[in-house]
């Protein structure tokens, strides 16, 4: 059964060019993308970069357990060095946020994601694309939720991404 899934992606190191590569590599892997705008907020629990957030839906007839080690095989294949710090400097990071309307424990990871509801830079970009759609929890729409949302919203910021790779020099037009 194909569902639609939400993944967040971030990324503190080189991150327009991780981002990108994130992109890319989901397209190949699972087809056309939904992309949230891009947003940038500062590192939370550790002092560095900021971050560069977004969200991206997709449809996967994959499972739950294969698609999070299809992601993990994503982020290994941009640099991605895990380490048992929870709160650190990465290329890249993508999480399962939703997965269709399932609500599982599955690998000891809930879906949805608590951050949708606990982080601005999960919860604005999933309002932004999927604004009607409801919590499979809570049944609010995610647009509801963003407007309801207490946590800090001072320090996100939306800022303009081009997703292709952008270019050093203007060559005019292509024959």
């Amino acid at each position: 059964m194909t569902e639609q899934v939400w993944v967040s992606i971030g990324s503190n190191i080189q991150p327009a060019a991780m981002i990108r590569a994130a992109a890319r590599d989901l397209r190949q892997q699972f087809g056309p993308l939904i992309l949230s705008p891009v947003y940038q907020t500062p590192a939370t629990g550790f002092q560095g970069e900021d971050f560069y957030n977004l969200v991206a839906g997709f449809d996967t007839d994959c499972p739950l357990t294969d698609l999070r080690q299809c992601l993990r095989a994503i982020e290994a294949q941009n640099g991605r060095v895990r380490t048992a710090e929870k709160f650190c400097a990465r290329t890249l990071d993508i999480d399962v946020m939703l997965y269709g309307s399932l609500i599982s424990e599955a690998d000891g990871k809930p879906v949805p994601s608590p951050e949708i509801l606990t982080y601005a830079f999960v919860l604005q970009p999933l309002a932004d694309v999927i604004p009607d759609q409801l919590h499979p929890v809570l049944g609010v729409s995610y647009q509801r939720l963003w407007a309801d949302f207490t946590g800090d919203q001072s320090q996100i910021r939306q800022i303009p991404f081009n997703f292709e790779r952008p270019t050093t020099k203007n060559r005019g037009p292509m024959a």
